[in-house]
């Protein structure tokens, strides 16, 4: 028998009184009957905001998503509305995803919002999120929600939340507003609709983006170049068919074969393991179906399309799946190149990445005299640095975890728009004789040969937790003194927010907020990041070496060994 404490019997005697539907009180009986493991998962604690806003399984409680829990997160999130624009007609967008129950919450979420004296402007069926974060500037929204749990497996849901700038919520206004949201009791939702608060958005919407988006990704290219680049897109049953297809065709391209049989939105992803287009194994189907038509580029995006996942031909003719830095330095080299070569480089530009993502965007952004931005892990932080400096134009920003965003009409990572722009460079670049592969090499040539690999250890539930909490614990007491005979030089702590100078002990301050992330840099310049993940159970390590690649003659060589450096740094921490 399973010891249940008395604070989480406390919360299930409150969500079994009459505040509470008979649905759910009878599935709660029965979890106390027959599943009390399941009720303390359940109950132990309240959903917490992560780096992607607030994801976890669905069913009763308060650890999970459902009716009430998001009920609760929206009637903090209307108090703490009004009392930020005490003065001003309220109005936020709301979205949602492909995934069970999105429509339904979505409208639950809408409801309350209404009931509240909030104007809502709800999508009319699943829309990509980072149309959301459009739509949000577009109608003037102070607020924004989408209902989605990005790439998490199918049982999961989730619930970000975006402010008035189109960026999800970053401080002061993240801690302000759980603190708001905890001191709401159940019996203060506010579930009934105004129902005359409630519009309904899409098509309108739909076409602005678009046009948006190919105004800020098309550029000027050789002609008959769109359509002779052959793409594959897949969209893992997710919400980018109801935009991406559209995009490209009204760009240009013109050979685009979608995988079918993933082209139905479906909650339960039925053709993958993970809807993640970072798992090769999730872009299987792609590849075939790239390889029966001799295809360039396959596109895949994850179930919300803010995700982007990119296979090219490689030197020796076959389909490579890049990794999310791999894409991001080429993205990022294209659009500083296309800036300097339009005159729109003034010396008041930056980009944006961050500090678990690849070390050479910086190379490249000092190689062009460009400002280079660095923030926490999350798109959040790239769309804050837009908003913080309005006096620097943002030309575009990624991360490690297969994101990108162009420009700063949409303040969110955009898959939309990526794909867009993958397929712009893969065109020029085909048109020339050369590939999306080769303009890689060729920077690595030009700036130097970086290469990344993410290991992540999936740990579940209760128990999993506390095995990630005492992993950082170790990892910071006893940090690592070497890695493949390398002496580690300098270790950053960001919950502590001190950068350690391990040769002469020197410590000075990390000015970014705070953060559970530990990073180690040894002596011949390779960096190891530690970091539980902020939407998922699971702690991740991300791994970078370098070195000088002289000619690309010796890619296929230079690449192998630096191959066997990660491979031996993950030997040493028992990773392997």
């Amino acid at each position: 028998m399973i010891h249940i404490e008395p604070d989480i019997l406390n919360k299930v005697n409150t969500w079994l009184t009459p505040d509470f539907d008979e649905s759910t009180q009878t599935q709660i009986k029965h979890l106390i009957a027959s599943n009390p493991k399941e009720l303390k998962e359940s109950f132990y604690k309240n959903l917490e905001f992560g780096t992607g806003g607030m994801r976890g399984v669905m069913g009763v409680g308060t650890n999970r998503i459902n009716k009430y829990t998001l009920g609760k997160n929206t009637q903090g999130l209307s108090n703490y509305l009004h009392r930020s624009f005490p003065d001003r007609k309220i109005r936020v967008a709301i979205a949602y995803d492909c995934r069970h129950n999105s429509k339904s919450f979505a409208k639950i979420v809408a409801d309350v919002f209404s009931a509240n004296d909030i104007e809502v402007f709800l999508f009319e069926d699943l829309r990509p999120t980072p149309e959301l974060s459009f739509a949000l500037k577009h109608l003037n929204c102070q607020c924004g929600i989408v209902l989605t749990a990005s790439h998490n497996p199918p049982e999961y849901n989730g619930y970000k939340v975006y402010w008035e700038d189109g960026g999800q919520l970053v401080p002061p206004h993240d801690a302000l507003i759980v603190e708001t949201i905890n001191q709401i009791d159940y019996s203060e939702i506010k579930f009934k609709p105004n129902s005359s608060l409630i519009n309904y958005i899409g098509e309108d919407i739909d076409n602005t983006f678009i046009d948006a988006s190919i105004k800020n990704c098309h550029f000027d290219l050789p002609e008959n170049s769109r359509e002779n680049l052959k793409i594959v897109f897949t969209s893992l049953h997710g919400t980018s068919i109801t935009l991406i297809p559209e995009t490209l065709k009204r760009a240009g391209y013109t050979q685009v074969f979608i995988v079918e049989e993933q082209a139905k939105p479906d909650g339960d992803f039925p053709t993958v393991k993970s809807p993640n287009p970072e798992e090769p194994e999730a872009l299987k189907m792609a590849l075939n179906l790239a390889d029966k038509h001799n295809a360039d580029i396959v596109i895949g995006t994850d179930p919300d399309s803010d995700r982007v996942g990119i296979a090219v031909r490689d030197l020796d003719g076959k389909m490579s799946l890049l990794n999310g830095n791999q894409t991001m330095v080429v993205m990022t080299e294209f659009l500083i190149k296309h800036w300097q070569e339009s005159g729109r480089l003034k010396g008041n530009e930056f980009i944006g990445s961050t500090i678990v993502s690849t070390p050479m965007v910086q190379k490249l952004a000092e190689a062009f005299n460009v400002e280079y931005k660095e923030g926490l892990t999350g798109f959040k932080w790239i769309a804050k640095m837009i908003h913080d400096f309005p006096e620097l134009d943002f030309i575009g920003g990624g991360e490690e975890s297969f994101g990108f965003m162009v420009g700063d009409f949409v303040r969110d990572k955009d898959a939309v728009t990526a794909t867009l722009l993958a397929c712009e460079i893969a065109a020029n670049a085909k048109s020339r004789g050369s590939s999306f592969y080769k303009e890689l090499i060729d920077l690595y040539v030009e700036h130097g040969f970086f290469k990344e690999r993410l290991v992540s250890l999936t740990k579940k539930g209760i128990e999993g937790a506390e095995v990630i909490k005492q992993m950082m614990i170790d990892a910071r007491e006893n940090p690592l003194k070497s890695l493949n005979g390398s002496k580690v030089v300098k270790v950053e702590d960001y919950q502590l927010s001190i950068a350690r100078n391990m040769i002469d002990g020197i410590e000075t301050q990390i000015d970014i907020p705070k953060s559970n992330v530990l990073i180690y840099y040894t002596e011949d310049g390779s960096k190891v990041a530690l970091r539980p993940s902020g939407t998922e159970p699971k702690i991740k390590f991300y791994i970078s070496v370098n070195t000088e690649l002289r000619d690309k003659s010796d890619f296929q060589k230079v690449n192998s060994e630096l191959e066997s450096r990660i491979d031996a740094i993950l030997e040493d921490m028992k990773l392997n």
